[in-house]
């Protein structure tokens, strides 16, 4: 066996479980007039019960690893929660295979308080990634990542809505970035919302670096999805302020995905993304991900436009 096949198979499990949860909160609870009045309630709704399951489902297996989670239950206590603590229960205990009780999913979410550090075993989980995304029916994702002495040894992440083509989607199939030697011939992923990462600096990044083809725009994590297997070639996520601070959960199962399809993740510095410091990438400003042959060219580029600033 080799080593952490137990945690993938387990990790997997949980995400899938969580995704087909998400999955039911959309086809029961999101409506046209959720999209155009933007109401996040249903999101709500999914974000706890994604997370209740995954950590639920971990705690069967490592019941002594600790989770850096999004999500904690105040919202869903006493009188004031009861509804919205009755809706995730209900959600919860569809998939799980010994129904919890109002406590114990209470219990349950927070496990995902954990402050994070540099040493030992921890999972880190964004129950819905994408929000905006699920809202619209688009690209959300359910990302799980295993973090062992600060660095991300497995990543899990559940894309419902993300299109697959594979000709044996009972085998397991390896992913690889495209192969690409100029970044004139590449194409971006890039945040569809701005206030995320900014538009108009990708824009010029991609001027300096001869790209023409249209960014690719999806919310979520699934952009590391998306390089990873060539549907695009570089994924930015420049700041959009200076004291912005990325949260660990919302780039370490991608970010060794990324990894292991062959390509290079770091900050616009050219730093290693790091993960040991926390519930936040303290040190890092923004995210570069691109392939080995032209990541440093690609840097190059976003520090000519960036540092100007």
């Amino acid at each position: 066996m080799s080593a952490l096949a137990i945690e993938r198979a387990v990790a997997i499990n949980a995400v899938l479980r969580a995704s087909k949860v998400c999955q039911k909160v959309f086809q029961n609870l999101v409506t046209s007039d959720t999209v155009i009045k933007k109401d996040r309630s249903p999101v709500t709704v999914a974000d706890f019960s994604s997370q209740a399951v995954v950590n639920r489902i971990l705690y069967e297996s490592f019941p002594n690893d600790p989770i850096v989670g999004e999500e904690e239950s105040g919202s869903l206590r006493g009188d004031s929660g009861k509804e919205l603590r009755n809706k995730v229960l209900s959600l919860v205990n569809s998939v799980l295979d010994t129904p919890l009780n109002d406590n114990e999913l209470l219990e349950t979410i927070d496990r995902g308080n954990f402050p994070g550090g540099s040493s030992g075993r921890m999972w880190t989980l964004d129950p819905i990634d994408g929000t905006m995304g699920f809202i619209r029916g688009e690209q959300f994702c359910v990302g799980l990542a295993l973090i062992i002495d600060g660095d991300v040894h497995l990543g899990v992440l559940g894309c419902p809505n993300f299109p697959v083509d594979l000709k044996a989607p009972e085998e397991e199939t390896q992913i690889c970035l495209a192969d690409i030697s100029s970044p004139s011939a590449a194409s971006f992923c890039e945040s569809v919302v701005a206030a995320h990462s900014s538009h108009g600096d990708a824009a010029k990044i991609a001027s300096l670096l001869g790209i023409t083809k249209p960014p690719l725009r999806m919310d979520s994590m699934c952009k590391y999805c998306a390089v990873a297997r060539g549907d695009a070639d570089i994924y930015l996520r420049l700041p959009v302020s200076i004291d912005y601070e990325e949260n660990i959960w919302d780039h370490a199962a991608g970010c060794i995905l990324i990894k292991e399809a062959g390509g290079v993740v770091s900050d616009i510095y050219n730093k290693p993304l790091d993960f040991s410091l926390g519930r936040t990438l303290k040190t890092n400003k923004g995210v570069v991900v691109a392939h080995s042959k032209i990541h440093g060219q690609v840097i190059d580029a976003v520090q000519q436009v960036i540092l100007k600033k």
